[in-house]
């Protein structure tokens, strides 16, 4: 099952491009949609559980929160699970300039903890702008938070670039934080890098896959990802062993972050050759 665990959709605009990100998302099996940072995050959950429900064959939404300035109590929960039905949350501390073990944030982690929700951090690659603060994006701060809730299951966005050594640390000290391989395909230095260093210090098993569309498309991701060994041939560089690479693009990251996916497992069901409808 290939899961493309790190999209977004501008639905603020008058004419989102739902065609587009449809299109892009036929290349896998689902895709998880994450709230973008806008100043109205209830606004920005709303439109984004609207449509994901139009799209629950293929679609999974992480809601966008920031705790240390909403107040994050059981309605508001109740509300995210049983009103807007999103199956996560998404953090932009870089960008919302507060510090991840902040203490509204803790007690935030807590809460989901019993909701055994997952939280997406997405405080590396564009976000770490001008307009964010580049020490929230660092991921050795995630360390305090894994450690104070270890059955927290937590996502590093983009590998927390441009921090990579701080995320491979992280991954390797707890067991229930991953990091999505989210790459840049005309970066190919760059991307060589990444999995090189991943690979050598034995933490391919805990990365998942992301396109971070609409920067990049799953689809020329995944063909960079299995040509790996061919992108720096002529250098004479070290590889990376093609299994351990295919595991991480087919890898069901739904089951790994104990999401629930049945909806999309019903609508695969229905549309295999052969398959019956239910009556």
């Amino acid at each position: 099952m290939i899961v493309d665990c790190h999209t977004h959709i501008d639905l603020s605009v008058d004419a989102p491009d739902v065609a587009g990100y449809l299109s892009a998302a036929e290349k896998v099996d689902a895709c998880i949609a994450l709230g973008c940072h806008k100043p109205d995050h209830g606004q920005v959950n709303d439109k984004l559980a609207r449509f994901v429900a139009a799209h629950s064959g293929k679609v999974l939404g992480f809601g966008v929160v920031d705790p240390t300035k909403e107040t994050v109590d059981e309605a508001y929960l109740k509300r995210f699970t049983e009103d807007w039905h999103l199956q996560g949350f998404v953090l932009y501390c870089s960008a919302c300039g507060f510090n991840p073990t902040h203490s509204e944030a803790m007690n935030f982690y807590q809460a989901v903890t019993d909701m055994e929700l997952p939280v997406f951090f997405h405080n590396g690659d564009l976000d770490v702008s001008c307009e964010g603060n580049i020490a929230y994006a660092q991921p050795y701060l995630l360390d305090e938070v894994a450690k104070s809730f270890p059955k927290l299951k937590i996502i590093i966005g983009s590998m927390g670039i441009p921090f990579i050594d701080q995320t491979i640390a992280i991954l390797a000290r707890h067991e229930n934080v991953f990091a999505d391989l989210t790459i840049r395909p005309s970066n190919v230095w760059q991307t060589y890098n990444i999995v090189m260093a991943a690979h050598e210090q034995g933490v391919m098993d805990k990365l998942v896959f992301g396109s971070g569309y609409p920067i990049a498309e799953a689809q020329a991701c995944i063909e960079t990802l299995l040509g790996f060994n061919t992108l720096m041939a002529d250098r004479n560089l070290p590889t990376v062993p093609r299994g351990s690479i295919r595991a991480i693009v087919e890898r069901n990251s739904l089951e790994l972050l104990s999401i629930d996916h049945s909806r999309i497992r019903s609508q695969q069901v229905a549309a295999r050759p052969g398959s019956k409808p239910k009556t």
